[in-house]
């Protein structure tokens, strides 16, 4: 495959773009982790960013941090695969850097919401859509009342955006499989399993 990049003795042919998504309080983060972890020639997505950085955040690692006009640049050179803005602040993937690992043959995970999801498809309808699903509504609404991080209200709104995320991966064509976590290592399990066979595929 002639790609324009060097080729390096760990290259190979079967790159894949994987979108992970699912409502707060799914676990989707953890799954992604353990199909990261567990998964050689995986690489992890780190979004750009406008929001700033916390003492916590590590640049390059958690986020790439740059400033608004920054990242209005590269929107107006069409330098995103996908961009959202939440609340204010801008998070977006570079198209280079996705190109360049599925060139190497890596797997590719972007961990984005339903919104940047069908950005991707309609961009790269290759791409391997695969969605984190609660065992059912109220055990979701548990999940977020256990983390006792916000109020009632809150827990609420992100309840209802939770079902609305939800509704849209079932109905839309951006998904090409789900994975309930009931039992986290058995999701973990079943996503990589999933994963390795859309490889294969």
């Amino acid at each position: 495959m002639e790609t324009g990049y060097p080729r390096l003795p760990t290259d190979t042919e079967n790159g894949l773009l994987l979108i992970i998504s699912g409502p707060s309080g799914v676990g989707k983060t953890t799954i992604t982790r353990g199909v990261e972890r567990s998964i050689g020639d995986s690489v992890f997505s780190v979004s750009y960013t406008t929001r700033a950085k916390t003492e916590a955040d590590i640049e390059g690692v958690d986020y790439h941090f740059i400033s608004d006009d920054e990242f209005d640049e590269l929107v107006e050179n069409d330098l995103f695969l996908e961009w959202a803005d939440v609340f204010g602040k801008k998070y977006g993937t570079r198209r280079k850097w996705v190109a360049e690992q599925l060139a190497r043959g890596r797997l590719v995970i972007l961990e984005i919401d339903v919104l940047g999801a069908q950005q991707v498809k309609n961009r790269m309808p290759e791409a391997f859509g695969l969605f984190i699903l609660p065992p059912s509504e109220e055990e979701l609404l548990n999940r977020l009342r256990n983390r006792k991080r916000e109020s009632e209200e809150l827990i609420q709104k992100r309840f209802a955006e939770a079902k609305r995320e939800i509704a849209f991966a079932k109905e839309s064509d951006v998904y090409d499989t789900f994975v309930i976590n009931e039992d986290i290592e058995r999701a973990i399990a079943e996503a990589i399993e999933k994963v390795e066979a859309a490889r294969v595929g």
